[in-house]
């Protein structure tokens, strides 16, 4: 049961330094949100969900028989060097976020989702290493783990951006720029400490599987 609600507390906390991030995604819940009200946030979750539920599938039903300790250590190692990487740009990135938008380019929030999801370079590089990592480490416990952490990862996403596009919808300021901006940076050292342990946590194993 720990471990459960183990993997429930990674996939929000990793979810929401995800989320977190100024993109595509973040930009297509302003727009949307100035004209489409706060509802604009979930529609626009759901259809990044659509897909993240896709490549899940895809992940553990592709890799589950592949599912040995040298996978996991290379999926491992590959998905802590991004989250690292992606760690010291946000620290970088920080001080240049914003949470201001402009005028709506998407008529429909889920499709502003879908869209902003499936052509980013980023989102496909996290779900193909630190994300199948994470599913394959759930998967290790059991399906209902690695479902348990997809959850808490849709968790972080739907929280995130309905708070954003509540803010934005009701044209007040729930949260400064710099607050915002400083919650980077903590994310940005959650993620590099989150990818030391990533890595480190499959490594000490190597002895182990050379026997």
């Amino acid at each position: 049961m720990l471990e459960i609600i183990e993997m429930l507390g990674i996939g929000f906390s990793v979810g929401l330094t995800g989320a977190l991030l100024p993109g595509p995604m973040l930009f297509a819940t302003i727009e949307s949100s100035f004209k489409q009200g706060w509802t604009s946030g979930p529609k626009v979750v759901f259809g990044h969900a659509v897909i993240e539920i896709a490549l899940f599938i895809i992940i553990v039903s592709g890799l589950s028989s592949f599912k040995t300790q040298e996978t996991i250590l290379w999926i491992s190692i590959i998905g802590g060097v991004v989250l690292v990487i992606f760690g010291i740009l946000t620290i970088k990135e920080a001080k240049h976020a914003s949470l201001t938008g402009g005028n709506t380019i998407f008529k429909s929030p889920f499709a502003a989702g879908f869209i902003t999801s499936i052509s980013h370079p980023y989102f496909w590089l996290w779900w193909l290493t630190i994300g199948a990592g994470l599913i394959l480490m759930g998967l290790e416990i059991s399906l209902i783990a690695a479902i348990i952490f997809l959850v808490g990862h849709f968790a972080a996403d739907l929280s995130w951006y309905t708070l954003v596009s509540t803010t934005v919808s009701q044209g007040k300021s729930l949260m400064s720029e710099t607050t915002y901006q400083h919650i980077l940076v903590c994310c940005g050292i959650f993620l590099i400490l989150f990818g030391i342990w990533f890595m480190t946590s499959q490594v000490i194993s190597i002895p182990a599987y050379l026997k």
